[in-house]
């Protein structure tokens, strides 16, 4: 089977169920595994280099106003690869290629594989589209040997932390403007043994202010930001305490939101351990590769 992949989410399933052989055509993003570097890339974002977050929200703002498209589909890869599978989803356009464009670039090149949407809103559903692509390109096996290892080391966690106080944590996805963390995020955070301040499961990011994150009265707040890992989310994080009405006194984390809380993938769970170590020190080891405490 010659799989593309319009995610690095899928990519990365894609590898952990024994797959990546198959895998023919990838994005510019999709970076995980280091294998996946090495698969001809099909989609790459149209926004220039070294934007600001402020200048990014502003560009992607502007373009999808004006309806112009984030991503560009590589039609000459795209019809050389002749793809049996394409993976891709339709829950926010600003992570991927369009999924209508995708199919009106199969039917303008003559390509006759299948497209599977998978859009995710909550840590059940990634788990749950991680059994649906494995069915998809005949890796049932694996994909229900992986859930099963999932799902047992998040039983670990919940163990681990029950009849415990429950942290108010607030996870930020965006620094400039704020934007609440939300899809997928908000259960992220009570898998971990917390209580989502802000952001609602199945729910796109919202942007809000910091004041009104303030307003939430947060225990703990994370600073999460899409396409950031961790030294990145640390410098954007330390740009946003120094912002008005930013709240005061509360501990402030930084994480690797790019490798473990935004992608919808296996690696969500060393997120929920991650956030389960911030919350809760003495009873869960944590990710200390993944997070940084700056206040």
């Amino acid at each position: 089977m010659r799989i593309v992949s319009l995610l690095p989410s899928t990519t990365e399933i894609v590898f952990a169920l024994g797959a990546g052989d198959e895998l023919a055509g990838v994005t510019v993003e999709c970076d995980f595994p280091t294998e996946a570097r090495a698969r001809r890339i099909v989609s790459r974002t149209t926004l220039p280099a070294g934007l600001t977050p402020a200048e990014i929200d502003d560009q992607v703002r502007q373009r999808m106003a004006a309806g112009e498209d984030l991503y560009r589909l590589d039609e000459k890869a795209f019809r050389e690869i002749d793809p049996d599978m394409v993976l891709t989803q339709d829950l926010c356009a600003v992570c991927a290629i369009d999924v209508a464009d995708v199919d009106t670039a199969m039917q303008h090149l003559g390509c006759n594989g299948q497209v599977l949407t998978v859009d995710p809103g909550t840590l059940t559903e990634v788990l749950d589209s991680i059994l649906t692509i494995g069915t998809a390109i005949d890796h049932r096996d694996a994909a229900e040997a992986l859930v099963a290892a999932l799902r047992r080391r998040l039983a670990a966690v919940a163990g681990a932390v029950e009849g415990r106080p429950r942290p108010r944590m607030a996870m930020v996805e965006w620094t400039d403007p704020p934007f609440t963390a939300g899809h997928w995020v908000p259960d992220l955070v009570t898998a971990a043994g917390g209580e989502p301040a802000i952001g609602t499961v199945r729910v796109p990011s919202i942007a809000t202010t910091w004041t009104a994150v303030a307003a939430t009265a947060p225990d703990v707040i994370v600073i999460a930001p899409c396409g950031y890992r961790l030294d990145g989310a640390r410098t954007l994080a330390e740009q946003a305490m120094a912002a008005d009405g930013f709240p005061s006194a509360v501990p402030v984390w930084a994480i690797d939101a790019e490798t473990v809380v935004v992608r919808p993938g296996p690696r969500l769970v060393d997120g929920v351990e991650a956030l389960a170590g911030i919350m809760h020190p003495d009873r869960v080891a944590g990710r200390p590769k993944h997070v940084i405490q700056l206040r």
